[in-house]
């Protein structure tokens, strides 16, 4: 498949920007891979995906993902991949063999780590036993799934395909299919959700002993079912007991709390979102994917890609649908609205290393923050405080330019 590889115009944002430092280290590579069909689209959901036809078009796709890929590896010659990333859409819609062929590409084009973190979303509407056994023996060592509630009236409200019984089911056939390692997806602030509903879900949830557990409050988002037919939502004193009562009991089973809406059990945070978050290198391939590369020389890039799935298959058109070096004006927001999600942040150092900045650009700002009680007082870590975990937008608005 050839697609126009005229690239958009590298765009400069703010003011001109004076030299930065070469980076002495690039940061780690992931790979995200975007899927972007779904049996149903949620009511919910703001995500670029789009209802599956009867019979997919995962040759084709997989043609066009591996040519996506050819035009970035001219920005990572020479440096391996940490993990990789199914998301979606429902990426456990396509067969063991087209991810098995898509993955062979990749490892041919870009060296996997040793110990590479390999992650597939699924749904447990999707599942079927022989899949994921086909799916664990292609290397895929990492399942998130999504779950979102047990709970049969809350799951008919968010659109899901599912039932509480197969929810529940779905973890046992993850672990008979030999992962070891997966993630629980789980929303609360659901629809006339009480505080015992919520803390239901999470003790079916941490019954079903997943290593990680993505536990995050609904929000209704421009662009979906829900943001022009608002369901009923919990008040806030309600989102707030919820909130304390199970954190509590999530620290209470041995799930830490390692970023705002992400808890684990000990040396099982996911390590692609970790990446992320310390402002890594990433690769995004497949209709809508982003992706963010630094390069020797100091420049640090982010790319999209063209969005609709039709667009992306189209060969008169480029997979590229824009990109953007950051400026200077623009790195302190840019490192920290991902560091800080972390709730132990990051050691400072790494702000020079990843950026090409030195730490006393941050200073004026820094202080700032420390003097508003949101960021900690702590020349080793760029860490919110507890209050600044709270009202995190308040604690990154500080550094915006």
């Amino acid at each position: 498949m050839i697609h126009d590889s005229s690239a958009s115009p590298l765009i400069f944002g703010g003011d001109a920007q004076s030299p930065r430092a070469a980076l002495p280290v690039l940061p780690p590579l992931a790979l995200y891979i975007h899927i972007p069909w779904c049996v149903r689209k949620c009511p919910y959901c703001d995500f670029n995906s789009h209802t599956a036809s009867p019979v997919l078009p995962e040759e084709e796709y997989v043609d066009a993902l591996l040519a996506d890929l050819d035009q970035d590896l001219h920005a990572v010659y020479g440096r391996e991949l940490s993990s990789i990333f199914f998301g979606g859409g429902t990426p456990s819609l396509f067969s063991a063999e087209a991810l098995g062929r898509l993955l062979k590409g990749v490892e041919q084009r870009i060296p996997f780590a040793s110990d590479i973190e390999i992650t597939l979303e699924a749904n447990p509407g999707t599942f079927e036993q022989e899949k994921f056994v086909a799916y664990r023996a292609l290397g895929i060592n990492r399942l998130s799934i999504g779950i979102q509630s047990f709970q049969e009236e809350k799951l008919k409200a968010l659109g899901r395909i599912h039932n509480g019984d197969e929810a529940v089911r779905a973890a046992g056939m993850a672990r008979q299919a030999g992962f070891d390692n997966f993630n629980l997806d789980l929303m609360h602030g659901l629809p006339d959700q009480s505080l015992e509903d919520a803390l239901n879900d999470l003790r079916t949830a941490i019954a079903l002993k997943p290593t990680h557990l993505s536990w995050y409050q609904l929000t209704l988002e421009p662009n979906t079912v829900f943001w022009n037919q608002p369901p009923t939502l919990p008040e806030d004193d309600t989102l707030w007991d919820i909130q304390e009562a199970g954190q509590a009991l999530l620290a209470e089973h041995g799930y830490a709390q390692y970023e705002v809406s992400a808890y684990a059990q000990p040396g099982r945070p996911a390590r692609h979102n970790l990446n992320y978050w310390s402002f890594g290198d990433f690769i995004g391939i497949g209709a809508g994917a982003h992706g963010k590369l630094s390069h020797p020389d100091g420049r640090i890039v982010r790319t999209w890609k063209t969005r609709l799935p039709k667009d992306y298959l189209n060969p008169a058109k480029s997979f590229k649908a824009g990109e953007k070096a950051l400026t200077n004006d623009e790195m302190p927001f840019e490192f920290l609205m991902n560091a800080l999600r972390l709730t132990e942040g990051v050691e400072s150092r790494l702000y020079p290393e990843r950026t090409g900045m030195t730490l006393e650009s941050l200073a004026e700002h820094r202080r700032e923050a420390e003097q508003s009680g949101l960021l900690q007082v702590e020349p080793s870590r760029l860490a919110a405080t507890e209050r600044g975990q709270l009202f995190l937008n308040d604690l990154l608005q500080t550094f915006l330019s």
